[in-house]
């Protein structure tokens, strides 16, 4: 589909370059839309009332929205600051950011092929999308140990693989948690201790799940993984384990993250 055509869908996070700022809102640039603007209008900038729009967007800035509406139609692309939290932001970001590194690296490929980015993207974006959900992944997958999926077979795989170890450090994201665990009775401590070594058995021999002493009842979670959604995803399942063992203890949890 050309890009000019393409649109995001409502609820997807897209990032922006405010290009022109008004008391009545902002518009826009998408930038993994070419040609496509946005507009924010002044109630989804922030919770509560906006007194000054210059405390929350400026010109030039780089922003994350959540889609609301769209009107393919007229070209009409309504955006919102407010519903997207820090969290949603930074990996929101990463993954822009992923995706810009995986451009350049595509074209290395491309070239060492002797075909156009475009040509390469035809032929080969469909197995890398289904399979990883983003070029970069597919990169970081190549540059580790385990490589790319025995389904993935060609020069242009190998290209890629060489490419990937020649560019790409996987990176290592670490994320932590705060868990509140309590068990009355006689048994209670024990009842903790299972809890805590249900959570950190989630990740394996690899130890990729830890748990640390803050302080009665407050235990910190720490999980690692290449992908900061692969950790977020990680860590709460470790606290969902340990949360279904204390509870079948008798007694109860409360996660939350930091």
């Amino acid at each position: 589909m050309d890009s000019q055509e393409h649109f995001p869908e409502e609820g997807d996070l897209v990032v922006c370059t405010v290009k022109t700022v008004r008391n009545f809102g902002a518009f826009v640039e998408l930038e993994e839309y070419p040609g496509k603007e946005g507009f924010i209008h002044v109630a989804e900038i922030a919770t509560g009332w906006v007194k000054r729009m210059s405390d929350y967007v400026r010109d030039g800035q780089r922003v994350v929205c959540k889609v609301i509406t769209i009107d393919s139609a007229k070209g009409h692309i309504d955006l919102s600051l407010k519903k997207v939290n820090a969290h949603q932001k930074r990996e929101k970001i990463q993954e822009w950011k992923n995706e810009q590194k995986a451009t350049k690296l595509i074209e290395i490929v491309a070239e060492r092929l002797g075909i156009t980015v475009e040509a390469f993207k035809e032929k080969y974006s469909a197995q890398i999308l289904e399979e990883f959900g983003g070029h970069y992944t597919a990169f970081e997958a190549a540059a580790e140990e385990g490589g790319l999926p025995k389904s993935f077979k060609g020069e242009w795989a190998d290209i890629l693989t060489a490419v990937a170890k020649e560019n790409v450090t996987v990176s290592i994201a670490k994320v932590d948690g705060i868990i509140e665990l309590t068990c009355p009775g006689g048994n209670g401590i024990e009842g903790i201790r299972k809890a805590l070594e249900a959570a950190e058995a989630v990740g394996g021999e690899s130890e990729r799940v830890k748990v640390q002493y803050v302080g009665a009842p407050k235990y910190r979670i720490v999980a690692t993984e290449a992908e900061f959604k692969a950790a977020e995803d990680l860590i709460r399942a470790a606290a969902n384990k340990a949360i279904e063992s204390i509870q079948k203890a008798g007694g109860t949890g409360k996660f939350e993250r930091s």
